[in-house]
């Protein structure tokens, strides 16, 4: 075989090989995670306390994931969040979470709010802002929109 016919066949193969790409790597599947908030929220004049807890049903653990927690009534003042929330509007929070162990419920978190003016009736919308990137099945125990009337009661959800 000749310098030119080795040449050829070199380039060929050169070109052959940046050409071939193959089929890509399928991609992992997003883990499952079934994530829940819990809790309650009660008026007491001015004033609106919420407590929830988010849950991680399974079957994947999420090493962290975030709620959106949001009142009809605008507040006034400051919010008192825990570590980890931040006031994203006049009405609204997003809080992280912390990791979230399968079939266990995480850390508590704990909102205080002065409504701007006394409302006879307050909605209250909680829902997952992120999930961690896990696929949830189940979006109907992490979208929630509760109905508080100011009595002092405690309204669950």
């Amino acid at each position: 075989m000749g310098a030119r016919t080795r040449a050829w066949l070199l380039l060929a193969g050169c070109a052959g090989a940046v050409l071939w790409t193959g089929s890509p790597a399928p991609a992992a599947p997003a883990p499952r995670a079934d994530l829940a908030f819990h809790g309650y929220a009660v008026i007491d004049g001015d004033r609106m306390k919420v407590r929830l807890t988010p849950r991680d049903h399974g079957p994947a653990a999420l090493p962290e994931a975030s709620v959106r927690v949001r009142w009809s009534v605008a507040a006034v003042g400051a919010v008192t969040v825990p570590r980890g929330c931040a006031r994203t509007g006049e009405r609204t929070v997003v809080c992280g979470t912390g990791p979230l162990v399968a079939g266990q419920a995480g850390e508590q978190l704990r909102l205080a709010v002065r409504l701007r003016v006394p409302a006879p009736e307050v909605t209250l919308e909680v829902e997952t802002a992120w999930n961690g990137g896990a696929a949830d099945p189940d979006r109907s125990n992490d979208r929630l929109r509760v109905l508080v009337l100011p009595t002092g009661d405690e309204y669950s959800f």
